[in-house]
This record gives structure tokens, sequence and C-alpha cells, in this order.
């Protein structure tokens, strides 16, 4: 039967498959290997880059692009699991949205280590219990995350990649809509869904939690209570999704950070990430700002946060397009180093997505 014969081409092919995958992952354990004993990080995103780009231009079909930089990353996720020492840290607790952003990153496979706060994920890295640590920065509807902001002020951690995550809220519950009396999520959230709340849950009391993982939680055991959850959330308490989609802008991305001690390599498509802070007078900030035009460099962000060590002084957080070795980006930055009062390069990073 020709379906018995297609099967046997599968099984013969996997069987080619799987002994190149073991030396792709003895070869990949030797390079974590050399980089160990050097000082090294054994997570590079600019060469995970690399490499997506070039299986990309090896893919002649029916795979698509997603498909095959996710079978990817489980291979790459593979491999980082052998080493045991690798640990990626997050705010947690399990199936937040940066649970989520951190799957995305380094796959399935590699450990976990789930934090209370912002603050947490900063301090284990540091501290040397996990490699990395994934932490929110902005959301494309409700703004800048102030409490990663303001984390980078003191930290020597650098910015190492970005994950950009489309944001979906669902309405998580054990009965029907017309029984919610409470509803349980994060204010971000709450934010996100404002209209539709308004319009579908009025006079309904909505309760602000730790993270979309705990309101899952509540609501898998309280009575006629509801979160705003991830599908993930869902999953693990065993929430019926009352509501899909349930966001008021269908646009909505949260941008994650991934954060570590070490630099990474330009990869011909980076962005840069500085902060500094300006004399009080007149005209200081578009004195900053001019060598970046200058240097004919785009700007992709810039936010502001009081420095809590005198009113009204205040840091700017930017965003640049360019690796910090870049000519124009390094003439620009030393042009600002000179008038700003204090500049801190947070780290160069492949835009990627």
């Amino acid at each position: 039967m020709k379906l018995n014969k297609l099967r046997k081409q599968i099984d013969q092919i996997d069987e080619k498959i799987v002994p190149l995958l073991n030396k792709r992952i003895e070869a990949s354990n030797e390079i974590s290997l050399i980089k160990r004993k050097a000082g090294k990080g054994v997570y590079s995103p600019d060469r995970e880059q690399e490499v997506f780009n070039k299986v990309d231009s090896f893919n002649q079909g029916p795979l698509n692009k997603g498909a095959l930089e996710s079978i990817y990353r489980e291979i790459m996720s593979s491999s980082l699991s052998l080493d045991d020492s690798f640990k990626v840290a997050y705010l947690g607790p399990e199936a937040t949205f940066t649970h989520l952003a951190s799957l995305k990153r380094f796959g399935t496979q590699v450990m976990y280590l789930p934090c209370y706060s912002i603050a947490d994920v900063f301090l284990e890295v540091e501290r040397g219990n996990a490699e990395y640590g994934v932490v929110p920065i902005e959301n494309s509807i409700e703004g800048a995350v102030s409490h990663t902001l303001d984390m980078f002020v003191d930290s020597d951690l650098k910015i190492c990649a970005q994950v950009l995550l489309n944001v979906s809220h669902n309405l998580l519950a054990n009965c029907p809509k017309d029984k919610i009396k409470k509803v349980y999520s994060i204010g971000q959230v709450f934010g996100q869904c404002r209209i539709w709340l308004e319009k579908n849950l009025p006079g309904v009391e909505k309760i602000e939690v730790s993270s979309t993982t705990r309101a899952a939680q509540i609501a898998s055991s309280e009575k006629n209570s509801a979160s705003i959850s991830s599908l993930l959330a869902a999953s693990v308490y065993k929430l019926k999704v009352i509501e899909p989609d349930i966001e008021d802008s269908p646009h909505n991305i949260t941008r994650f950070l991934v954060i570590g001690k070490n630099d990474v390599s330009p990869t011909g498509h980076d962005r840069t990430s500085i902060l500094f802070s300006i004399k009080d007078k007149v005209g200081a900030l578009y004195e900053m700002l001019v060598s970046f035009k200058n240097n004919k460099i785009n700007l992709t962000k810039i936010e502001s946060r009081p420095s809590k060590k005198k009113a009204w002084d205040y840091y700017f957080f930017v965003d640049l397009d360019g690796h910090k070795e870049n000519p124009r980006v390094k003439k620009a930055l030393d042009n600002l180093e000179h008038k700003c009062k204090f500049l801190k390069i947070l780290g160069s990073y492949p835009v990627g997505e």
C-alpha cells in the first residue's frame, strides 16, 4: 500500500535525522565548554540570529519560516539544557506572560526560575543563580514598565536580547459569565481591557493581584470569580475560557528584555539602549539629542523617570538603531558623554523580530 510505503520513507528519514541531531548537540556542548573556560556566557543571541538566518536561507519549503525557527528553537533549547548550571529567571509564577516570553526565547527544555518581582529577577542574575533573566519593559497600549526602567539605574546587568509577544487576554472562570461577581488580574491588564469590561461586565468588582497567574489561581478556587489571564494559565489551573481575546486593541504587543552579564556582538540589525541624566538648563535635552541627528541615527524610544535623588531630577532612557560598536553610534555616544551629567550604555542586542 502507498500509505505503508510513505510511512517507511518517514522512518528512514528519521533514522538519519536523529544521529545528526545528536551530533549537532554534541558540537554545541563542546562550544559551551570552551565558552565556560573562557568565562563567557553559553547563550549568544548574535549567533542564534545567525543560525536562524542561515537555516531560513536553506529552506525550500513546504515548511514556513516560523515553523522552521520553532523547530530550531527547541533544538537549541535542548543543547542549553545539557548545561546543568544554565537557568533563566523570569517574573513569575508559571503561566505569566513573562513566562510565555521566556519560552519563546529559550524554548521548553531549559531550567526556569520563577521570581516574585522584577527586582528579584535582577538579583538572581546578579548573584549568579541564573545566567539570564527576562523582564517586561513596555506595552504598545499601556506604555513603559517603570519598575524595570528603575532597576537599570543601579544594576550592572546588560540587555542581551529582546522578545516581542502578541498578548491575548482571556476571561477565565468555572462559572457562566452572568454569575461572575469578581474579576482578578493586574492593573496593566485591566487597562488593556477597560472598554470590554465596561461593556460586558458592568458593576463587577475588579481586584488587582500580583500577577495574571495569581489571578487564575484565585479564580480556580473562589466561587463566582474570574481572572483575565493567558491560555496557558487556563490549562494549568483548569479554568474554562469564557471569552477569548478581550483586549481592546488587536495590536496589543508587549516587549520583554533578556538581561545578563555579557555583551553581544553586532549582527548588522541591532538596537542599543542607554540612559543618561542632564544638567537643569534651557535646551539641555535638545543638546543631548542633536548629536544623534547629526550622525543620522534613528531614536526609536525616549522615556523619562524621576531620579529619586533630587526633586525634578530625571533620567532619560533612549533606544536607538545600531550597535554601540558602529562608528556613527560610537561617535554620537562619545559626544553625548561629554555633554551630559551621567551616561550608561545598557546594551546592544539583535532586533531580531
